[in-house]
This record gives C-alpha cells, sequence and structure tokens, in this order.
C-alpha cells in the first residue's frame, strides 16, 4: 500500500511591505493572514494593532521587512476618530455596553478647541480594562469580561495633534496623532468628561504610521484585483528614510556582512547602508567614528543582487 506523502507548499521568498487599507470586523492577524496568502509570502508580520471594529493603514511586513517592524511600531500613528456624546460604554467603544448615558448638549466649536488644547502634549492617561495589557500574567480584557477591574497606573503619552474636523449634533470628529500606546477611546471618554459629558468611540481609522501615508493603501479586494501584486511591494528602505544613507565602498560592504567595524567621519546615530551598487543592505550605528552593523538584511540583499546579476 502506497504512503501518502506530506507535501509542504513552496511560497515565494518576498522581502518587502504591503499597505493594506484593512476592513471592519477582523483582526490585525486574520487581516495579515489573507494579504500573506495572497501574496503566497513564507513569512510576514504587521506593524501595531488595529481592533476588530477599527479600519485603515495596517503594513503587512514579508521576510527580512518583519525585522524592520518594531521600528514602526514605536512611531507616532494618526487616526480619525468620531467621539458620540451622550452615552458611555464599559469598552469605550461601540462594541460594548452602555454603562452611563447623558442628556446631550452641543458643545461650541470654541468649547471643543479649548478641550482638545487641554489634552494636547504630554499628558497621563489610564489605560483602559479593556485592553491587551498584562496585570499579575492575565490579560485586562479577560479580567474585564469576568466582571474584574483592577487598579492600572497612568502612564504618560503624547498627543502631538488633536483636531476637530466635524462637529454635528450628537458627534464630533477629529484627527489625532498620537505617540505609542495612547488609547483614543480613553482619550475621547477623558475629553468628553471635561466638557461635563460622556462619549464613546464609534469609529476609528488610522491614516498614517510614523512616515508612512495610507494615501497609497489598498483594500483587499484591491489587492485581489491586481494582476502583477508583487509590483505593489514596497522596498523595506522606503519606509527607513528618516535615517541618514551612507554608500559604502565595496571592501565596506564586505567588512561589515564579516562583522568587522569600518571607520566613517559623520555623525553618531543610525544610518541606512548601502553598497557600491546602490543596494540597500542595512541598518548601522556610528559612534566615536565608527560604522557598526546594527542590522544585516542579507536575505533581501542577496535577492536583489542575484536579480540584478541576472539581468
Amino acid at each position: 500500500m502506497a504512503q501518502k506523502v506530506s507535501r509542504k507548499k513552496s511560497y515565494p521568498d518576498l522581502h518587502g511591505i504591503v499597505l493594506l487599507d484593512k476592513p471592519k470586523g477582523i483582526s490585525s492577524n486574520q487581516a495579515l493572514q489573507k494579504v500573506r496568502h495572497l501574496f503566497q509570502a513564507k513569512k510576514a508580520g504587521h506593524t501595531g494593532n488595529l481592533d476588530p471594529m477599527a479600519t485603515g493603514l495596517l503594513p503587512c511586513c514579508f521576510g527580512d521587512a518583519t525585522k524592520v517592524a518594531h521600528l514602526l511600531i514605536n512611531s507616532d500613528k494618526t487616526y480619525i476618530a468620531r467621539c458620540v456624546l451622550g452615552k458611555q460604554t464599559d469598552t469605550g467603544d461601540a462594541t460594548g455596553k452602555t454603562v452611563a448615558e447623558h442628556v446631550v448638549t452641543a458643545l461650541s466649536d470654541e468649547e471643543i478647541k479649548a478641550a482638545t488644547q487641554r489634552f494636547t502634549g504630554e499628558i497621563e492617561q489610564i489605560p483602559p480594562m479593556y485592553s491587551a495589557l498584562n496585570h499579575n500574567g492575565q490579560r485586562l480584557y479577560k479580567l474585564a469580561r469576568q466582571g474584574k477591574e483592577v487598579e492600572r497606573p497612568a502612564r504618560k503619552v503624547t498627543v502631538h495633534s488633536f483636531k476637530m474636523i466635524d462637529n454635528a449634533a450628537n458627534y464630533i470628529d477629529f484627527e489625532i496623532r498620537v505617540s505609542k500606546g495612547t488609547y483614543i477611546r480613553t482619550l475621547l471618554e477623558d475629553f468628553a468628561k471635561d466638557c461635563g459629558t460622556v462619549a464613546h468611540m464609534s469609529a476609528l481609522h488610522r491614516t498614517q504610521s510614523g512616515i508612512i501615508s495610507g494615501q497609497h493603501m489598498k483594500t483587499l479586494d484591491e489587492l485581489q484585483a491586481l494582476n502583477n501584486r508583487s509590483q505593489y511591494i514596497m522596498p523595506m528602505d522606503a519606509v527607513l528614510i528618516e535615517y541618514p544613507r551612507i554608500l559604502l565602498t565595496k571592501q565596506q560592504s564586505q567588512d561589515l556582512i564579516h562583522g568587522k567595524v569600518v571607520g566613517h567621519q559623520g555623525k553618531q546615530g543610525l544610518y541606512r547602508l548601502y553598497d557600491d551598487d546602490h543596494r540597500f543592505l542595512g541598518l548601522g550605528t556610528v559612534d566615536q567614528q565608527q560604522l557598526k552593523v546594527k542590522r544585516l538584511f542579507l536575505k533581501s540583499y542577496l535577492a536583489i543582487k542575484n536579480k540584478s546579476a541576472i539581468s
């Protein structure tokens, strides 16, 4: 009797980033896996979680690009958020149960502007119970679902910009740019409390992550319809342009690949490294006129180098 042979799928070795407009109703990981399946990538990761109810920019990293994901996760984010006045929920958003109601009194543009200014800059924020933070080894949201509430220390976050873009009868739309770790729903609850009412967040759409704009992001349907999806994969160094560039000689490239240190007269800091043919090699740090490797992306580098040699 012939034995059944198990065959693993052979996926191409892709390296780069796809900008997804995440749909509402699925988790960030579910969205990532859909994109990974479309591109048939071996290795994939995303750069900053969006709740299932949230939409917008979710950079999906393939291959070596997963090694720069932490730089994007730690970057500032920009959102469009809808603040619905008069009702507070246990989750802080539209998915939760109503826990408080208040007669809706329209806020003037001047009142809104004054309140947002009080929440602009470095502020202290108490994380919500419905969050993925840990408390004694348990996720806060799991405790919240059991009806438990624990004390959460306030954390310092930075609200770079808090601008009203629409003031309707019972809701206000904001464009908000914040540092890593800021909870927009908590910010909106605190804003409403400052204005003498209650509120919850009914929609959240991310438009920017660090230097990456959502201007050219695509939906799952749009990605599905692409004839040549590989052309939509951004090179990983495109999201690292905030770091200065160093063009290496052939010998310097070889030295760095083999773990050596090379001399460099530049300022101290993190740099993008390119070989003598302008191919992206990785990231390096300059300190005391010495250039050291921070992170090499050899798989993607060799793929580009071999492709160049063939063409």
